[in-house]
């Protein structure tokens, strides 16, 4: 029987979901961040369940040719990348074999191997990320910015991030200097007190670049200093903006935000179509990635002129109104009101007229339309990790659209709600994984499912 603080020697057999080796003891998993398929390692196993372990790497005794050297020099203790280890190829490997693995494991979906093509991976999958959030802590005479150490809250002090747009080190550095000359007291997540929780940098490939403090209070001080410290330091600094969030909880940004300095938002261009970016938005972190994403999406979607789409959890209308230049009418639904509304800005900005935008839950107001006589030819749904609700699926069985695209970020969840749709008579016509997260756990997937 395995036993914590043991040390055994391990023979990795495949990657999991967050790029962590899968070893087997005596039948049981053994979970090991660092090690390859392929390789025999010295193990010091740190926590043990009743069906699985986790392992602590020691020592590689046999290396697989996707070993890599990380770049980053705090990869081994940070918590943001997991697969920095190995070749970016092995990355994308590992993720085409979730999604197979996913679709037919939970989703019961009759697929073979080849009916996943390969992940669509990143030209380049470094400094890819336009959002940074960093959190903050430390003393206001010596603070630290950095990442959380893995399965921790510890803060692993860092200068830049190379999976970051650039522009992360001068941001930390201006701020580390602010906070000192003000002495700026870190919040402290056991105590409660403290005033600066985190900075969040989002930048757009033409080189805007919007900073957000999250604090614990609505007054900093100095703002003034802080501004002249980004505008001289910081190429592309055109923003700053501040966030409160006073509750004890792992969220990083507050209910609101006020700027501070600079525009409102920056602004991204998607398959030449311009978007907002405001200090709260959700918008998808690489926006390489994410043309290729939402072009699959609409090449699945197989849209006629005169098509009618429903854009379910339409967050601020990027699917939708790149959508609606191939169709008649986009019908967008989304329960966040700034994202509505931004969705409302982001089609007279680009002059899309053929789109509507209402705040709702998804799983209310669907039903709703449906029941009323609303009939799409096209679903697209694109929910967060949990997947969609039960009145979600409901509604689209009742609607007969000909065609529903899902669009993932945890195949585990749409590979559940994929198993409902086929239940309900719809057949899996096609699937596209594409890398969003270089480097990192977890990939995109894009499912197209007809009619039978």
């Amino acid at each position: 029987m395995i036993q914590k603080n043991q040390q055994i020697p391990l023979h990795c057999d495949r990657l999991g979901s967050e790029l962590e080796g899968v070893c087997s003891h005596e039948g049981m998993a053994v979970f090991v961040p660092g090690v390859l398929p392929g390789e025999d390692a010295d193990v010091l196993i740190v926590k043990v369940q009743p069906r699985y372990a986790f392992g602590k790497l020691l020592n590689v005794t046999a290396a697989s040719a996707d070993r890599a050297e990380p770049i980053c020099p705090v990869y081994d203790k940070c918590g943001g990348c997991s697969g920095q280890h190995m070749t970016y190829a092995a990355t994308l490997r590992a993720k085409r074999a979730q999604v197979v693995d996913c679709l037919a494991r939970i989703g019961g979906l009759a697929i073979a191997d080849s009916d996943v093509p390969p992940v669509i991976g990143a030209d380049d999958p470094w400094h890819c990320r336009n959002k940074t959030a960093v959190p903050v802590g430390g003393t206001a005479d010596d603070p630290q910015l950095g990442f959380y150490r893995r399965r921790s809250h510890a803060i692993v002090p860092i200068d830049d991030c190379p999976v970051s747009m650039p522009g992360l080190s001068e941001v930390l550095a201006a701020v580390r200097e602010w906070m000192q000359k003000n002495r700026v007291q870190p919040y402290n997540e056991l105590s409660g007190k403290g005033l600066l929780r985190h900075v969040v940098m989002r930048v757009s490939r033409a080189g805007q670049l919007m900073v957000t403090l999250v604090a614990t209070r609505d007054k900093l001080p100095d703002v003034p200093a802080l501004v002249a410290l980004l505008q001289k330091g910081v190429p592309g600094f055109c923003s700053l903006h501040l966030s409160v969030n006073n509750e004890r909880n792992n969220v990083i940004l507050g209910r609101t935000s006020r700027k501070l300095f600079g525009e409102d938002a920056i602004y991204e261009t998607l398959l030449g179509l311009t978007f907002e970016i405001p200090p709260l938005s959700f918008f998808q972190v690489n926006p390489d990635q994410t043309e290729k994403l939402y072009q699959t999406a609409i090449d699945f979607a197989q849209l006629n002129p005169g098509d009618t789409v429903v854009d379910a959890y339409a967050g601020a209308g990027t699917i939708s109104l790149c959508m609606a230049r191939a169709c008649g009418h986009v019908i967008g639904i989304e329960i966040v009101p700034q994202a509505i509304e931004g969705a409302k800005r982001n089609a007279a900005r680009n002059g899309i007229e053929n789109a509507e935008f209402h705040v709702a839950a998804v799983e209310d107001l669907l039903p709703k339309l449906v029941k009323e006589g609303l009939r799409p030819d096209v679903v697209v749904l694109d929910p967060p990790r949990k997947g969609i609700e039960s009145a979600v699926v409901d509604a689209v069985l009742k609607a007969r659209p000909r065609r529903v695209v899902y669009v993932s970020c945890h195949v585990p969840t749409q590979a559940r709600d994929l198993k409902l749709l086929a239940e309900g008579g719809y057949r899996l016509e096609k699937c596209q994984p594409v890398d969003m997260f270089c480097y990192a756990g977890g990939v995109e997937n894009v499912v197209s499912m007809v009619l039978e």
